[in-house]
């Protein structure tokens, strides 16, 4: 069934398929069936769409109202730590080297990667040199954001020395064609590690030490999903961070 309420908010505001795609980052034949055959677009999506035409998200998609069944687990969810020092490291680094396109990495420091496992810069060129695309996202030392998480997590002013350690350790790599390397100022609910469809997300809780937060290993199964929420995140702190230019 058509969704009148959608084409007549559209019509009122001018907005054609391909404005409104291009503003909500959808094909315009999504839009266009969101329209003709009354499709609900996911609720993240429904929701910028609402406010881009300034209208109200569930007199546009009613659906929407209704409360999804809880799962008792979500088929994406491969495994879940109690907290990130039961994982060896050795994971991490098994993890990225099976990447063959993608490898995403969004911390404030993670120095543990390095000082564990000395190879992850070779390990990363491999990647690259193999035609994976790897951007890593780094806390910026000298953002308030970064600073207020070390009083956080009880760091105090370690946390921004060890963004500076986390950079000195990545620098290597600025400039390897396939590999960016960037600075941001978000405020991180997460640390995301991906490869490829495979996600490690190390939560952050209110003063606890990321160290001693929970781990859950993410398998993408289909759009939509949990791990789309989080690569959804990743898209958008990096649209954000600053490129760490290469010296000399």
């Amino acid at each position: 069934m058509p969704n009148e309420r959608l084409r007549a908010v559209m019509a009122a505001g001018g907005w054609t398929y391909a404005s409104l795609a291009a503003k909500t980052e959808v094909d315009p034949k999504s839009i266009e069936r969101w329209v003709n055959l009354g499709r609900t677009p996911r609720r993240a999506t429904a929701l910028l769409a609402a406010e881009t035409l300034g209208e109200d998200v569930h007199a546009l998609w009613p659906a929407l109202r209704q409360p999804r069944a809880a799962r008792a687990v979500s088929p994406e969810l491969v495994a879940l730590y109690d907290q990130r020092a039961d994982i060896p490291v050795s994971a991490f680094a098994d993890l990225l080297a099976q990447a063959q396109e993608r490898i995403d990495v969004l911390v404030y420091a993670a120095v543990f990667l390095h000082e564990a496992y000395p190879r992850l810069n070779d390990l990363l060129r491999e990647r690259a040199a193999e035609g994976c695309t790897i951007r890593i996202a780094l806390g910026d030392a000298d953002s308030e954001i970064v600073q207020a998480r070390g009083q956080e997590e009880r760091f105090g002013h370690g946390i921004e020395s060890r963004c500076r350690l986390a950079l000195m350790h990545y620098s290597p790599l600025i400039g390897t064609p396939g590999i960016e390397v960037r600075t941001h100022e978000t405020t991180l609910y997460n640390s995301l590690y991906r490869a490829d469809d495979q996600l490690l997300v190390n939560a952050h809780i209110w003063g606890v030490n990321a160290y001693g937060a929970p781990v859950w290993h993410l398998r993408r199964s289909g759009d939509g999903g949990m791990f789309d929420t989080y690569a959804e995140s990743f898209n958008a702190v990096w649209a954000t961070a600053k490129p760490v230019q290469q010296e000399g």
